[in-house]
């Protein structure tokens, strides 16, 4: 599948605010947008006042970047909330938050979302006792999702683990610690997300 290769730094920088993309570096002072806060290029710090589908586009922008997909695939998850009954954009941060990559990242696992993408794709959880190794895996309510038993060992996620303590689960997610695993309670809203997303933009973006 086709994934954005580039300086992920640079995304947080033009959209003018952390995305959490690095993991503990953006929690250090190496953040790319602590030393520079304006967007790259030799113009960023030029740019004029955005117009209105400006900053529709740049809502849908930072979105995307925030949970690591791409456009057709965005708006593939754009046209199933807009099938879905209520809120368009309530219903699309929703579904991009059930992603099973965004699970293991929101539980701890990893400590960005592209390391959670990994180590899904890896093979390293399961979901109602078995293997899914597919980052975009929508969780649903009920669902058991766990670390793989011979995963357990491994230094690198034992590390996150301990680097995250600090990271609470959402409240659509009950996690056993002990067990290293965790149970869908509910569904995402948008009190759960942790980065203020105006999802009325993006609806409107999507509405021309």
């Amino acid at each position: 599948m086709a994934r954005y290769t580039g300086a992920v730094c640079r995304l947080c920088r033009r959209e003018g605010q952390k995305l959490f993309l690095k993991g503990d570096r953006c929690y250090s002072q190496k953040c790319a947008i602590d030393k520079r806060a304006y967007p790259p290029g030799q113009h960023g710090q030029g740019r004029s006042k955005a117009s209105e589908y400006g900053l529709q586009l740049r809502e849908k922008q930072k979105a995307k970047r925030y949970y690591g997909i791409l456009e057709s695939q965005f708006r593939g998850y754009f046209e199933m909330a807009a099938k879905k009954k209520g809120q368009t954009g309530e219903n699309l941060l929703s579904i991009l938050e059930s992603r099973l990559d965004n699970t293991v990242y929101r539980l701890g696992f990893g400590m960005s979302r592209a390391e959670a993408r990994q180590l899904v794709r890896h093979g390293h959880f399961i979901v109602d006792g078995k293997k899914v190794n597919i980052p975009s895996f929508l969780v649903k309510p009920g669902m058991v999702i766990a670390l793989k038993e011979s995963s357990r060992g491994l230094d690198k996620i034992k590390g996150n683990l301990e680097a995250g303590a600090f990271r609470k689960a959402p409240n659509w997610l009950e996690f056993d610690a002990t067990n290293l695993l965790a149970k869908v309670v509910g569904s995402p809203t948008k009190e759960d997300i942790d980065l203020p997303i105006a999802e009325h933009l993006i609806v409107e973006h999507y509405s021309k």
